[in-house]
């Protein structure tokens, strides 16, 4: 263990043990000279495809992996998957080349917790690995809804490992909860539903908090995933991009 690493473990902030997965040499190597010099990250490990990711993921335990959407023998799709399933303690962000990859809608929907294009800054990334290994979802409303609406609502065949929701899926859902949910899918932050509503942002978090127990989800990510497919908001109703 080095010197940087002895005073972070000491201060009480161990360091966020990363794994990447990426199908080009030259990829991972410069995600893990973007990553080096930060105190706060140790990159644990490299993968060039989804079954190696699994792997390595099981020998060394990270606690994020920066994970390629599109790679040979098992895609991100597919690893992120059986993280989810096999290491849930294990939190995949998910990179991708193109901000409108239908991939990525189908990797959020897996299990990831957050998409990163190819060509952020290490700046982001950094801060996107951070946000990540503090379990909330680094996709911005306005970029997910774009995103999302750019795939879940076309008539594209989906790719592989999409779950759709079972039928009634908002059944439990009381009224209010419906609308919150919507204001929420079409990208309003809490304080932005609050005032639509005319209620206080508390309220707005216990609707919120009630809402992912209700529909099986985790996190705001695919609390818009669920709402795009499930009809109750589309394309035309998100909320423009700043």
């Amino acid at each position: 263990m080095s010197g940087t690493e002895i005073e972070h473990e000491a201060a009480g902030e161990r360091k966020i043990r990363v794994l990447i997965a990426d199908d080009q040499p030259l990829v991972r190597r410069g995600l893990a000279l973007i990553l080096g010099p930060s105190p706060a990250i140790t990159v644990v490990a490299e993968a060039e495809n989804g079954e190696q990711a699994l792997a390595l993921a099981h020998e060394h335990d990270p606690d994020v992996v920066v994970m390629d959407i599109r790679m040979p023998v098992l895609d991100g799709v597919a690893a992120t998957e059986r993280l989810a399933r096999d290491l849930p303690e294990c939190r995949v962000l998910a990179l991708s080349t193109f901000d409108m990859d239908e991939y990525v809608v189908a990797a959020l929907r897996a299990g990831a917790y957050g998409f990163l294009p190819k060509d952020s800054s290490p700046e982001e990334l950094v801060a996107a690995i951070r946000t990540v290994h503090a379990g909330e979802a680094v996709v911005a409303p306005r970029l997910l809804t774009r995103l999302i609406s750019a795939y879940v609502k076309s008539e594209q065949v989906a790719p592989p490992n999409c779950r759709r929701p079972a039928p009634g899926i908002a059944s439990d859902l009381t009224p209010r909860e419906v609308e919150a949910w919507r204001l929420l899918a079409t990208g309003l932050d809490n304080n932005e539903i609050a005032r639509a509503m005319e209620i206080t942002v508390s309220t707005v978090k216990n609707y919120i908090t009630r809402i992912f127990d209700k529909l099986g989800v985790r996190d705001r990510t695919q609390a818009v995933i669920a709402a795009y497919e499930s009809g109750l908001v589309t394309a035309s109703q998100a909320t423009n991009p700043d």
